[in-house]
């Protein structure tokens, strides 16, 4: 494959880097490197996968255990453990559901998928509330992107460069990020404009804030709108996992362009819904209400794979195609441990913690982070924040190489976390994290970005 150029792949950490070489070096027992090594022979590599990081085998609450009995707090956890690993009434559930019924054809219902179907019609705010279920988040934005082209009779979309919607060929058109247009995956779909996401740390634009901006970056998503003038849907994080927060007004404007211009808005909450930015849905916080929104991830209570779209019930026009007629759609395991997965956040009222337990968070480290040249910025919502790692302050160059090794240096401190955005420390504990838990790893993150700012 000569003459490709150079990703710069920013969803993750890079994991054929040298740093990732020392780490792997450092392995102290041959199980771990002969798992390891039998990964890589036996999976197709790929870009922050194989090969591995290491491996895993236990996981339990907010910890996750190698073959050599080393344990990690995972901060991480691919956004399915908002009730930690393993929650003993989920387990419980599936259980039981497996003795009752095990699978449903899907042209066929059953009792608890409808029930899961209504408790997300039940739990979303508005008018959203026809459902259809899919194994994964690709998937789930892909239904809504088909039932968006259904009701407008458009086929275009607006979405933001350096998102990330899925891996499939219409939720990568539709993302933005290198690492899954790039090289091998062109041509994508015709009509996924994009344009510059909101980052009031690194504005597209150059403007040094909010109050300067006059949300430049909402005013052209309408510019798009305009300019196309057949737009069938805006598809965004309302929160960007970055983590990035919107400036306040943001979703009010976009909202209102897209009604202006006849565009649904769909909300990809796959990571940041069911209560990890401390409110159930992460749109809440900026007084909006999408046309659809997808849930993934943590649906399935970290054990099974399960997504959602749930649609305007105005929007169920679509009755003479298949817009998902997935095999799984309606099986009865996994709609179980959502079930029972939404009744734990409900009864544990894990939502109102993870509001108390993030502005903690962002507390501490904003005490702990104080002064240190290398700190350019920390946000988030919830129990979904970040520390931005920079090269110099005024410049704001991104920290990359500092990142990584401040990345190891938790690992072998015992705590485990995503590099998102090439330079962001992303830090996604479970809403179950006990407070001295995460006291604990908070203290690890501030040692390991003093003793790189020192080195």
């Amino acid at each position: 494959m000569k003459g490709r150029a150079v990703i710069t792949h920013t969803e993750g950490e890079a994991n054929t880097s040298e740093a990732r070489r020392a780490w792997a070096a450092r392995h102290p027992d041959p199980a771990t490197r002969e798992l390891l090594a039998r990964d890589a022979g036996a999976f197709l590599h790929q870009s922050l996968s194989s090969p591995c990081l290491s491996t895993i085998a236990r996981a339990e609450g907010i910890w996750i255990e190698d073959t050599a009995g080393r344990r990690f707090m995972d901060f991480h956890g691919n956004s399915v453990h908002h009730l930690g690993y393993g929650h003993p009434r989920v387990v419980a559930a599936i259980k039981d559901q497996l003795d009752r019924l095990s699978f449903s054809p899907r042209r066929f219902t059953n009792e608890v998928s409808v029930a899961l179907a209504e408790a997300l019609a039940a739990l979303a705010p508005g008018d959203l509330g026809k459902v259809l279920f899919t194994t994964g988040g690709s998937d789930a934005n892909e239904v809504a992107l088909r039932l968006a082209r259904a009701v407008t009779g458009r086929f275009k979309t607006i979405s933001f460069w350096d998102a990330f919607h899925g891996a499939g060929f219409g939720a990568a058109s539709v993302g933005g990020e290198a690492t899954f247009r790039s090289g091998i995956a062109g041509p994508l779909l015709p009509g996924a404009e994009h344009v510059a996401p909101f980052n009031c740390y690194r504005c597209a634009y150059g403007h040094p804030g909010p109050a300067a901006c006059g949300l430049a970056c909402a005013r052209m998503v309408e510019f798009v709108l305009e300019r196309e003038g057949d737009v069938a849907a805006v598809i965004a994080e309302p929160m960007r996992a970055v983590p990035v927060v919107p400036p306040p007004g943001y979703w009010q404007a976009v909202q209102a362009a897209c009604h202006r211009h006849g565009a649904l808005l769909v909300m990809d909450e796959i990571p940041t819904g069911l209560g990890k930015t401390g409110a159930m849905f992460a749109f809440e916080h900026d007084g909006v209400v999408p046309d659809i929104v997808t849930l993934g991830k943590a649906l399935g209570g970290g054990i099974l794979p399960i997504a959602a779209v749930v649609a305007r019930r105005d929007l169920d026009l679509a009755g003479d195609y298949a817009i998902g007629h997935y095999t799984h759609e309606k099986n009865p395991v996994t709609a179980r441990a959502a079930l029972e997965t939404l009744d734990v956040i409900r009864e544990e009222g894990l939502v109102a913690r993870a509001a108390e337990l993030g502005a903690h968070a962002l507390a501490r480290l904003a005490e702990t982070l104080a002064g240190i040249a290398i700190v350019g910025d920390i946000r988030g919502r919830g129990l979904m924040f970040g520390v931005e790692i920079v090269e110099d302050r005024a410049t704001k160059a991104p920290g990359r190489a500092a990142a990584e090794r401040i990345c190891y240096r938790c690992l072998e401190a015992g705590l485990s976390f995503k590099i998102s955005a090439g330079s962001v420390l992303t830090l996604s504990p479970p809403l179950t994290i006990a407070r001295d838990d995460l006291d604990r790893a908070l203290a690890i993150v501030a040692r390991a970005v003093r003793e790189e700012a020192a080195a």
